[in-house]
């Protein structure tokens, strides 16, 4: 992803605000997460090594990881359920 770029993470697992914490089960429904790129990079290199005793097979790889790495710039919190008032149900009489 280019330098610059925003993006908006839709599956947010947890929001904590202070003492409020708001889990989700799996994700919370209507949370965002606005971020913008800051590029992409390379990981610290690993080295693989396979090797089988009494055959002489030895063999050497290395492995960089790509990742991006991100910004946050503003986390949106769903509107509060509790607070939205209760709709009245009517039932008809026959």
């Amino acid at each position: 992803m280019a330098e610059g770029n925003t993006v908006e993470l839709d599956k947010v697992l947890l929001i904590a605000n202070g003492d409020k914490v708001t889990v989700g089960t799996p994700t919370i429904d209507g949370a965002k997460v606005i971020a913008t790129s800051k590029g992409e990079g390379k990981a610290k290199k690993i080295i693989v090594l396979k090797y089988k005793p009494k055959v002489r097979y030895r063999k050497k790889t290395g492995h960089r990881q790509l990742y991006t790495s991100l910004a946050i710039d503003k986390i949106i919190e769903p509107e509060a359920i509790e607070d939205e008032p209760k709709k009245e149900v009517i039932q008809s009489g026959t």
